[in-house]
């Protein structure tokens, strides 16, 4: 059975435009995709949300993991406050099981984000979540909390995001998605 960790934001400190906070959301999010994925045989990792960072990696890490998955929401600087809006789904420069799984995430969330354009896999090599960890990761930030729309759609499709991802990993690793029953 493949294993994936999940690893939901835990920046308590980031608040949508519309109430509540990114670790509240991405955590709704995380534990929507936990039927799916155990649907699919799937076995689940999790950070603790009150942990930092190079916690949670150091968790992935020391698991068996085929799949490090970092879910996050995105925030403007401040001159463009609430102007930015899109999905970037970001992966370890260096890797190509890394690509593989961000362009998997990228299309399908262009499924159903509503400016398909607007999503893109992004190399990167600044991410500690994506340099430091032995399974292939990947970051997503699903949209930008602090523009109106995206933040409301985020909040207003936990569900549609959990199965998206879900869908997603199992797409990376191989297996058939099933619903939950």
């Amino acid at each position: 059975m493949p294993n994936v960790f999940l690893s939901p934001s835990t920046q308590e400190y980031n608040p949508y435009i519309t109430g509540g906070t990114e670790e509240y959301y991405t955590n709704l999010i995380a534990d929507a995709m936990e039927p799916y994925l155990r649907a699919a045989g799937i076995g689940i990792g999790r950070n603790d949300r009150t942990l930092m960072v190079q916690d949670s990696v150091r968790l992935s890490n020391d698991g068996n993991y085929a799949l490090h998955l970092a879910i996050h929401s995105n925030a403007a600087p401040e001159n463009p406050t609430g102007q930015l809006q899109g999905t970037d789904v970001y992966y370890y420069a260096n890797s190509e099981r890394g690509q593989r799984a961000a362009q998997i995430f990228a299309d399908n969330l262009a499924m159903i984000y509503p400016y398909p354009e607007l999503v893109s896999a992004v190399p990167t090599t600044q991410l500690y979540e994506l340099s430091n960890t032995v399974a292939p990761a990947v970051l997503v930030e699903l949209a930008y909390h602090d523009n109106l729309e995206d933040a409301t759609w985020i909040t207003e499709n936990i569900e549609r995001i959990a199965q998206n991802l879900a869908l997603s990993v199992t797409q990376f690793l191989g297996v058939p998605f099933v619903f939950p029953e």
